[in-house]
């Protein structure tokens, strides 16, 4: 069990990952020391680093904080990095950041969101409910909210609002009052092999779920029977079987108007201000987990007609009547397809064109040909080189293996560079930027390309 108490420094091996960033501040806000490493600069370091963090970018442990009394990894860093191998060695003691974040909520009321798609945005729209209603909540969120410019924040009321990452099985750390799951798709397949083994690994995370406490899934999910939870309710797009769905669906200003239907009341004409028709579906499950705490209607549809969505999630970047530029962390086949339709849907008529940058290798392999066919929704494609991440290299895969399955002759392979010059040629009106590596330090140059 790990012990938080008379901790007065912390060292994050990994420190601007999103979620390691959110503990990074969590600890900050406490008066405790932190410090930590990081491969490469972001925004996200820079604005650690002005929060009085001081992060690194050398793996060299003469530049770390030799005696921390905590440190925190992500499942992301080598077994062989040297930091990591030093602390060891040292005997300090050494955790996993999802491990950590499991001793912090432990005593609190916990609000967990998991899925394979979907959890960024809909834990971050409970929080933000919780926080504009007045009901407060401890956050720690695996995005960006834009509301507040963090992907932390705190309160004197003890319920924790979290984003449970399926990746590496961190979300079995984790023991909820209320879970919310979203969707079950295929994915990590190099962590659980198969998808049934993924999808054990969910149906584990909702016995975990505290007793008498509550299950908010989406309606349609297989193996419900055999889910944990005292209580399940049900959530839809449009489904009314479910307990809770949305009907009268308009699009309104690049947001939608709609009526959120519930067992016992109804929100009329809730007006969420951001893109995406999936973005209604993850406003349901959100409004269902601020009902059953109990949050009075008339907040609910408050709050939700005052969020402005989170970064990289259908994030305008440019939108007016001449030029749409939409950027999107979507790194999986069904995310590209919620992002794609409904970018078309909204703007119809234009020409659509998307910059894709797959992430890792092997999912690249197994899921190029669902790849393919969403991708090839756009009148243009372009696809950057794989990003790697904590991957190397595997024989025979690269963009190419997506790019050559797509059934349209306007692909191309282009790297950043190319790319860029493509985009002061073409100058697409309606242009998506897709992935979830580093494609998002392209965005400030396309934008500055479209609007000048």
């Amino acid at each position: 069990m790990i012990n938080l108490e008379d901790i007065r420094s912390v060292y994050l091996i990994g420190i601007g990952g999103i979620g390691m960033s959110a503990l990074a501040r969590y600890f900050n806000e406490k008066g405790t020391a932190v410090s930590g490493y990081d491969r490469t600069p972001s925004a996200l370091t820079q604005q650690l680093s002005e929060e009085g963090i001081r992060v690194h970018y050398t793996e060299d442990i003469h530049e770390a904080n030799l005696h921390p009394d905590l440190v925190i990894y992500t499942p992301a860093i080598p077994v062989d990095h040297k930091e990591l191998m030093y602390f060891r060695q040292k005997e300090i003691p050494v955790y996993k950041r999802s491990e950590v974040l499991g001793a912090i909520v432990k005593n609190m009321f916990c609000i967990a969101v998991a899925g394979t798609h979907g959890k960024t945005t809909t834990s971050t729209l409970i929080a933000h409910i919780l926080r504009a209603s007045g009901y407060g909540c401890h956050a720690f969120l695996g995005g960006v909210s834009v509301n507040y410019h963090t992907n932390f924040w705190s309160s004197s009321n003890q319920v924790a609002v979290i984003e449970a990452d399926e990746y590496d099985r961190s979300f079995l750390q984790l023991e909820p009052d209320i879970a919310v799951l979203t969707a079950m798709d295929a994915d990590h397949l190099d962590i659980y092999g198969t998808e049934g083994s993924m999808v054990d690994a969910y149906i584990l995370f909702t016995r975990q779920i505290k007793p008498e406490g509550k299950l908010i899934l989406k309606y349609g999910l297989q193996r419900k029977d055999d889910m944990g939870g005292a209580y399940h309710f049900t959530y839809s797009f449009q489904n009314k079987e479910a307990n809770s769905y949305a009907q009268n669906i308009r699009a309104y200003n690049g947001g939608y108007d709609f009526d959120i239907i519930q067992k016992t009341e109804i929100i009329e004409n809730a007006r969420l201000p951001i893109g995406g028709m999936h973005n209604i579906e993850n406003t349901v499950a959100a409004a269902a987990v601020a009902h059953v705490l109990g949050i009075p209607a008339i907040k609910i549809k408050q709050s939700i007609s005052t969020f402005k969505g989170v970064k990289r999630r259908f994030e305008y970047i440019i939108k007016n009547e001449d030029q749409i530029y939409i950027d999107d962390y979507a790194h999986h086949p069904e995310e590209l397809r919620a992002l794609m339709s409904s970018a078309i849907n909204l703007f119809p008529g234009k020409k659509c064109t998307i910059i894709f940058q797959p992430h890792l290798f092997s999912r690249t392999r197994d899921l190029a040909d669902q790849f393919a066919e969403v991708l090839g929704m756009a009148e243009e494609i372009i696809l950057l080189p794989v990003y790697p991440a904590r991957e190397k290299p595997i024989p025979g895969v690269s963009s190419g293996l997506i790019g050559g399955k797509i059934k349209s002759s306007h692909v191309s392979l282009l790297n950043k560079e190319e790319t860029l010059e493509r985009i002061k040629d073409s100058r697409p009106v309606l242009l998506l930027t897709a992935g979830a590596g580093d494609i998002d330090r392209m965005v400030d140059d396309i934008k500055n390309i479209l609007l000048h």
